[in-house]
């Protein structure tokens, strides 16, 4: 899944499209589909921790028209938006959207599982406590991090199989969350336990590029994170994960190519 960010602030700066051009976003958006990326994930507003909180009316500003010309350009790509507001997300797929990545898991807004329900697209649940402005100050768990994913995801499918009129949805994905209100430490023992996260049935997708948990340790930037994002995509593949989302497509899919050679 290729990064497309709207955002002028996201952590990487490799990643922000901003006010670019619809041209500049339709020549990424083919250069990662030409490298082999199966989605494209388009966010307008930045969620790294402690970003500035934006309007519903900005972030559809930014959003919208961006899924419109990606769809328009590109009729078979398989569109994500990355959104944690029901209204947003209904927009979103109106535009052209084919899932709608929530960072809140249906917590930021309490629509959100309702509209997903009723849209009856594909939804990605991520882990978080608290928001993007808050996140960095709800690091401490008083019980062990997979337990507390677990029962996250319980709670949060059960809603979501609630508002679905009591029906399971098999379109879900799960994302742990990594970087969102969790130490590095917790990061990288979620990393190591990801199989565990299985026992809930639905596939994972992770979220792992060029964030502080590959660059911190390494005493890097996160310009500098390329090669030791693929160490920690390694891991996180040999650990089940289905999805990985990106800012590299190519240098991704080469980390698949090679570990299915092995496999086979």
């Amino acid at each position: 899944m290729g990064i497309l960010n709207l955002t002028p602030d996201s952590f990487y700066p490799g990643s922000r499209l901003g006010q670019a051009t619809e041209a500049a976003l339709l020549a990424r958006a083919e250069a990662m589909l030409a490298a082999g990326a199966a989605a494209l994930d388009v966010g307008g507003y930045s969620s790294r921790p402690g970003a500035d909180d934006i309007a519903p009316a900005e972030e559809m500003r930014r959003l919208l028209p961006a899924i419109a010309a990606l769809r328009h350009e590109f009729p078979h790509a398989f569109i994500s938006a990355d959104t944690f507001r029901a209204a947003v997300a209904a927009e979103a797929v109106a535009a052209g959207a084919d899932l709608v990545n929530d960072i809140g898991g249906g917590t930021l807004d309490a629509e959100m599982l309702p509209t997903v329900a009723r849209l009856g697209v594909p939804y990605c649940l991520m882990h978080l406590r608290g928001n993007p402005q808050t996140m960095r100050s709800l690091t401490h768990y008083d019980e062990d991090i997979v337990l507390t994913l677990l029962r996250f995801f319980r709670d949060q499918l059960a809603a979501l199989r609630q508002a679905n009129g009591g029906q399971p949805r098999p379109d879900v994905l799960l994302d742990p969350g990594f970087g969102f209100a969790k130490t590095p430490a917790l990061n990288h023992a979620l990393l190591r336990r990801l199989p565990e996260l299985h026992a809930l049935g639905c596939p994972l997708l992770v979220g792992l590029s060029r964030k502080a948990m590959v660059y911190k340790p390494l005493g890097l930037g996160p310009e500098t994170a390329l090669n030791g994002t693929t160490a920690l995509h390694v891991v996180a593949l040999q650990g089940g994960a289905r999805l990985l989302r990106v800012h590299d497509v190519p240098e991704a899919r080469q980390t698949l190519a090679l570990l299915a050679a092995e496999v086979a």
